[in-house]
């Protein structure tokens, strides 16, 4: 079987920009439809979106900067900060500014914090599934060297240098639509408020940190101890979060009435 060559260019950005307005798009639809359930009005979660946008990306270029800052950007125009459009997001960072957002759009709107939540949780690990396969279009995110046979090889102008590697992006995104599935299952059987949230903190922590063993675009001086990538290091306190909320949110039923 031959690998799966890809060939990068200015198509390749169009895409990536293309397929995280469509995870966008396809989590906010999920998200307003199935809170209904439980007490949530389509309006306050539709609302919610640009906040979670801003967020986002904030938080994703700013721990992409501030993690990069040596290799990519000391030196260089400053102005290539703020270039998102060339790439260069981490999801722990949007996840972070995302969820910032949202706790001050619940204070503001005085919208039920965890109902919220509930209902996104699926939603984000949808919009993952799209972000995973703009970072394969992007040639981002790669993986490490791979004899199997669906390695994939990126065209020789690539920092992998035209050799097979694993297609890391198609894996995050397999795994994220089996989470999804998982959630929005759970989501109509749940006991309370938070629940789902809290699933997908030690889901995501579990699968993130699986797939990072496969990645192959971190140099040493990002590889802590010699084993552990700076993501894996990072799921340790998500699923830790995901553990604690947990326990402390089931002593809450949930019940179908926004509060």
């Amino acid at each position: 079987m031959h690998p799966i060559a890809f060939k990068l260019g200015t198509w390749s950005m169009h895409w990536y920009g293309v397929l995280v307005a469509l995870a966008f798009l396809a989590g906010l639809w999920t998200a307003s439809r199935r809170g209904m359930r439980w007490g949530l009005r389509p309006e306050q979660v539709g609302d919610s979106g640009p906040w979670l946008i801003i967020g986002a990306i904030l938080g994703a270029r700013i721990l992409y900067v501030t993690t990069y800052w040596k290799e990519r950007f000391a030196g260089g125009p400053l102005q290539e900060i703020f270039m998102v459009q060339h790439g260069g997001l981490v999801f722990y960072g949007g996840f972070i500014g995302a969820a910032l957002a949202t706790l001050i759009y619940c204070r503001i709107r005085k919208v039920h914090l965890w109902k919220l939540a509930d209902a996104l949780a699926p939603s984000i690990a949808l919009g993952y599934v799209f972000g995973r396969l703009g970072c394969l279009m992007n040639g981002c995110c790669y993986g490490s060297t791979c004899e199997m046979p669906w390695a994939i090889k990126y065209p020789t102008g690539h920092e992998t240098a035209g050799t097979l590697v694993h297609p890391t992006q198609i894996y995050d995104s397999l795994l994220s639509l089996a989470t999804y599935a998982f959630l929005a299952w759970l989501y109509r059987r749940k006991k309370f408020d938070g629940q789902i949230f809290a699933s997908y903190l030690v889901c995501y922590a579990f699968t993130r940190s699986f797939v990072e063993y496969f990645r192959g675009d971190y140099d040493s001086g990002h590889i802590h101890g010699g084993f552990f990538t700076p993501a894996q290091l990072v799921s340790v306190g998500i699923l830790a979060a995901g553990l604690v909320l947990f326990t402390l949110l089931r002593r809450n039923p949930a019940h179908p009435t926004a509060r």
